[in-house]
């Protein structure tokens, strides 16, 4: 039995969630239910990002305390993302005790082994909003492709990460005015003393797929820079510790949450099991993330880990921007559908399905276009699957007195066909390859359509009752391992089925 943590990139809280985010929740979930319908034990943890300069000055503009932002904003992901059918063993916030003593803990290491520089540096600094502009409150052309309208903390679009005063043209994102540089002493990780052990990290096979292993290469050839983890005040987040009016850098206590979010869980049920998966090796730690987030969580965040003296994660699986109708989402930009409309007018289980056709185990981006949507829904989801059931279901089971019988020779073979894929269908959804396992489930529901087709029940119970008994018997045995199989990705409807055919687990 395998024992896995997983866990999904932390949602910012500081707007809504959007199906960008729900393809992340998506993939990871169907990954952690496969893992445990497959007798595996798979754990499941998220939780909200709540530090940094955009929630202290939205809590601001709503005349409310950070505290009281971050709170309301978490009831409303965690409630957005659960609709959608993710289920988490914990859904937490960085802005947590655990999340502050990890921090300080492994910020501690680092500088006792002579991790941490200090030194002044030039900062960009409004001097109409009286502050520095960290991050997102600067924007700019990316100095290394050249994409206009860009953050300050890495660009969009070849996700790059630079220092904010190398953007060109850059304004202050809150007045547009033109920033100044201003000196200040901040603290950096000395990223380079961990080359030789990121390397080996990045290297190894079972960490990260080739298309990710080749981008982290061409990073890591370009040198290794020491990464600032302090921001000046004023700023939500951590003080760090012996320091005044300094503050962790956000992306420094982010993922520091997946520690704090497993502990939290842990201390309730099983304590030992915390060092289990993240002091030893044994046990598996996999990341699911966006390729934007790619820097910080395949080179600086096991480079904390090492420093920390915590295991580094088992593999980081990353995957491609969801764009809608051929436009990439952008929550900075508006052009994105929150989870709450799209659960107003469509089937939350119809999104399942369909993203867990299009995700496989690539950086590329998925599509999200409705008209793909509406054909893969009702040639696919409906008019393969679920017809197996509305053909040979109610009408017909009334007519036999709603007793199965067994099955006929050529019901026999389609059974066996079903059943001899389980390995390659287990394969794909383990590997990540999801749309490769939906497309062999429909493909055995091809044959097993052809065979309610070819046999004809609702005829053939007007003349043969018997044989019609043993075709839908068949059938719906047949269509009973389809919903075993697709019981990851859409877990209520199959719930459904296991229902109508007397099973209730």
């Amino acid at each position: 039995m395998r024992k896995i943590l997983v866990t999904a990139a932390l949602p910012y809280a500081n707007g809504s969630i959007h199906l960008g985010h729900l393809l992340e929740a998506v993939q990871s979930d169907i990954f952690v239910r496969f893992q445990n319908y497959s007798g595996n034990k798979c754990y499941f943890f998220c939780a909200d990002d709540t530090h940094g300069t955009p929630i202290m000055l939205a809590a601001k503009k709503k005349g409310i305390t950070p505290e009281e932002l971050i709170n309301s904003v978490r009831e409303e992901h965690y409630k957005d993302l659960t609709a959608f059918g993710i289920h988490y063993d914990n859904y937490y916030s960085t802005n947590s005790e655990e999340n502050k003593n990890f921090s300080s803990e492994i910020y501690l290491k680092l500088k006792e082994k002579n991790h941490i520089a200090e030194r002044e540096i030039e900062q960009t600094y409004c001097e109409h909003d009286k502050m520095f502009l960290p991050d997102r409150f600067i924007k700019g052309t990316c100095p290394k492709c050249s994409t206009p309208d860009q953050y300050g903390d890495g660009c969009e679009s070849c996700g790059s990460n630079y220092n904010p005063k190398d953007l060109i043209e850059s304004h202050c994102a809150i007045c547009n005015n033109k920033p100044v540089l201003k000196n200040s002493r901040h603290l950096f990780v000395k990223l380079d003393n961990f080359r030789d052990q990121l390397k080996t990290w990045i290297t190894d096979s079972k960490n990260v797929n080739s298309g990710v292993k080749n981008k982290l290469l061409e990073w890591f050839n370009d040198g290794l820079k020491e990464w600032d983890i302090s921001r000046d005040g004023p700023y939500f987040g951590f003080e760090i510790p012996g320091e005044k009016d300094k503050f962790f850098y956000v992306w420094l206590d982010a993922p520091i949450g997946y520690i704090a979010s497993s502990k939290n869980y842990f201390e309730k049920n099983n304590p030992s099991e915390f060092d289990e998966f993240w002091r030893k090796e044994e046990s598996e730690v996999i990341h699911f993330i966006g390729k934007d987030i790619l820097y910080f969580h395949t080179l600086f965040w096991p480079a904390m880990l090492m420093g920390g003296d915590f295991r580094t994660p088992t593999r980081v699986n990353v995957h491609g921007f969801l764009t809608v109708n051929g436009e990439k989402m952008s929550k900075s930009r508006g052009t994105f559908i929150n989870a709450s409309s799209f659960a107003k007018h469509l089937d939350i289980e119809h999104f399942r399905f369909f993203m867990a056709s299009k995700l496989n185990d690539s950086m590329d981006d998925l599509d999200l276009s409705f008209t793909d949507f509406v054909q893969k829904i009702n040639s696919g989801l409906i008019g393969n699957f679920v017809n197996i059931f509305s053909r040979t279901g109610t009408s017909i089971l009334d007519k036999l007195d709603r007793k199965l019988g067994k099955c006929d020779e050529e019901g026999e073979s389609l059974l066996k066909e079903c059943r001899k894929s389980e390995e390659l269908i287990s394969f794909h959804f383990n590997s990540l390859n999801y749309s490769k396992a939906i497309k062999e489930i429909l493909r055995l529901g091809d044959l097993t359509n052809k065979y309610i087709n070819d046999n004809a029940p609702w005829n053939l119970i007007k003349t043969d009752s018997e044989k019609a008994r043993k075709v839908v018997t068949s059938a719906l045995n047949a269509g009973r391992i389809l919903a075993i199989y697709l019981r990851p990705v859409i877990p209520n409807i199959s719930e459904k089925i296991f229902n109508f055919l007397g099973e209730e687990n």
